[in-house]
């Protein structure tokens, strides 16, 4: 074989090229937004914001082969944070992967909430216990954004809160967030009666909805932060049974629920509570219920 006849891979790829491509391969996979997570691949292979990807131009060959085998796994369904390893969360970038719920921008509806009334309506120190906890970023996004906060973080799952421990490290709120290994109807006794607030964003799903869920929740999200009950009710029940136990009187709490739950949820609430309310989230869904402890 002469020199003349050797193929040479070349230096670059044109980015625009690789993102197309990439975002075919996605869509024909049933991936719901193609071009989106395409373009956050390629900017996590580039180490560079996604806002910054018309700059980059190409893909150097080394880089593209790289993308091109996340873009493989994403179109297997592996979900994109445990590929890229993160997720933003409020005002957070927070470590995920194989073992821990990945939060959902739902869900920041209701740490929006909860940080709104504290600031708003809380003690000068207020004591928060964030039960399922996960990733922790219910938890964390109250320290963070209500300086004075004291907060309890829970989950019953260790490989679980093994991530929430090191995102409490990796975002340098070790001081502020403590993190405990525990069923959450038990959790903290010592604190009863104390709590100024309880928010949880506990299993819900009803075990008739496994096929309804897509691959990437259904076979990647641990199952434990996942399906609840025959009615996906005994989860909300279980927090709303322990914030009763945990909060001082005039204490509030707040729990996340799935579609077609609200008025079931509301109905938890059926002796010493006031001020019981749902929400919506950004997509004018029924998301969480509260409700102040009397």
């Amino acid at each position: 074989m002469t020199s003349s006849t050797v193929r040479h891979r070349p230096a670059s790829v044109p980015l625009r090229a690789a993102l197309a491509e990439a975002a075919s391969i996605l869509a024909a996979a049933g991936v719901v937004s193609p071009h989106a997570d395409a373009e956050q691949l390629a900017a996590f292979v580039l180490g560079c914001p996604r806002t910054h990807l018309l700059a980059a131009g190409a893909l150097p060959a080394g880089r593209h082969e790289v993308f091109r085998q996340l873009v493989a796994r994403r179109a297997q369904r592996v979900p994109l944070q445990h590929l890229t390893g993160s997720v933003g969360f409020r005002r957070l970038e927070l470590a995920v992967g194989p073992g821990v719920f990945v939060p959902r921008p739902e869900t920041e509806v209701l740490a929006g909430w909860c940080i709104e009334t504290l600031r708003a309506d809380g003690p000068a120190q207020p004591l928060v216990v964030d039960l399922c906890t996960g990733s922790g970023a219910i938890a964390l996004s109250i320290a963070q954004e209500v300086p004075a906060a004291r907060v309890f973080a829970v989950d019953d799952d260790p490989v679980a809160t093994a991530w929430a421990q090191r995102n409490v490290a990796g975002t340098g709120l070790a001081g502020r967030v403590v993190v405990l290994c525990a069923d959450a109807a038990v959790a903290l006794p010592e604190l009863d009666g104390q709590v100024d607030l309880v928010v949880a964003n506990p299993p819900y799903l009803a075990e008739g909805d496994r096929q309804l869920l897509e691959p990437e929740v259904r076979d990647h999200d641990p199952p434990r932060a996942l399906w609840s009950d025959a009615d996906g009710l005994a989860g909300p029940a279980m927090i709303v049974e322990a914030a009763r136990r945990l909060l001082r009187p005039g204490g509030r709490v707040a729990v996340e629920h799935g579609d077609g739950q609200r008025a079931a949820v509301v109905g938890l609430f059926d002796r010493g509570w006031s001020e019981v309310a749902a929400h919506q989230d950004l997509t004018g869904r029924d998301r969480f219920v509260t409700a102040r402890r009397l």
